[in-house]
């Protein structure tokens, strides 16, 4: 097997999953997870190339919010790379603003994927990277998850992303077990994503913009753990 390292990816097509795995493609073999299979298998055949080349990227659908399909996304990547060494736990999506708007099975589905999403896909995954000692959770969290958002169900996942963040980086410290497991919490503010009906445009960050933050933290050399990324649009106030 290479040695070269692995980065699983949720939420990896669109937004800032796909735009972390399209900077990354050249210096780590990815795993790609998302719920929407045709724009998955598209970002794998872009980023794949032939040949060697190919072996370097998998599609993987999931719904994170599902235990089996999270535990099976885990065994694939596994079972391709053998290793995991960095895990992008960034699926998600958002809801309108009001305890009035949005549906209760919307709300539901939100609550599932960024919530018990993050921490099933850090349950599936921590045992392998416990085994091997090291390695790098990124965990996409938002302004959102540290000021309250009138009206905003979707800023209380947020909250409870940073909380599982933070939890889970002092669980690792907390252990006797010597691990260098690192935990960074990427917090953005307004990005010009899908995630938008409508897009906010030159006002806010790019995807790419929050990729690069996302890069910044796993290039880090192995002494430095950097917990905490908040970056905003220079346009963006509060």
């Amino acid at each position: 097997m290479s040695d070269e390292r692995v980065l699983l990816i949720t939420g990896a097509s669109s937004g800032i999953g796909k735009a972390t795995a399209r900077l990354m493609k050249d210096e780590r073999r990815l795993s790609l997870a998302a719920r929407r299979p045709g724009p998955l298998d598209e970002l794998r055949d872009e980023l794949a190339g032939s040949g060697d080349e190919g072996k370097r990227v998998i599609a993987c659908p999931c719904d994170v919010g599902e235990w089996d399909q999270v535990e099976a996304l885990t065994a694939t990547t596994l079972e391709s790379f053998g290793r995991i060494d960095e895990v992008f736990v960034n699926a998600g999506f958002g809801a309108t603003r009001g305890f009035l708007e949005e549906t209760p099975e919307h709300w539901k589905a939100m609550v599932q994927t960024n919530v018990l999403g993050a921490a099933l896909t850090i349950r599936s995954t921590l045992p392998h990277l416990l085994e091997r000692g090291s390695g790098h959770y990124v965990v996409t969290s938002s302004i959102a998850g540290r000021r309250v958002l009138p009206g905003s169900l979707y800023s209380a996942t947020k909250f409870a992303a940073t909380a599982i963040g933070e939890a889970l980086r002092q669980e690792l410290r907390g252990r006797d077990d010597g691990n260098r497991i690192k935990v960074t919490l990427i917090e953005p503010g307004m990005v010009d994503t899908d995630f938008f009906d409508d897009r906010p445009g030159d006002s806010a960050l790019a995807d790419a913009d929050v990729a690069r933050a996302v890069k910044f933290a796993l290039d880090q050399p192995e002494t430095v753990d950097v917990n905490e990324i908040l970056v905003r649009p220079i346009t963006q106030a509060t």
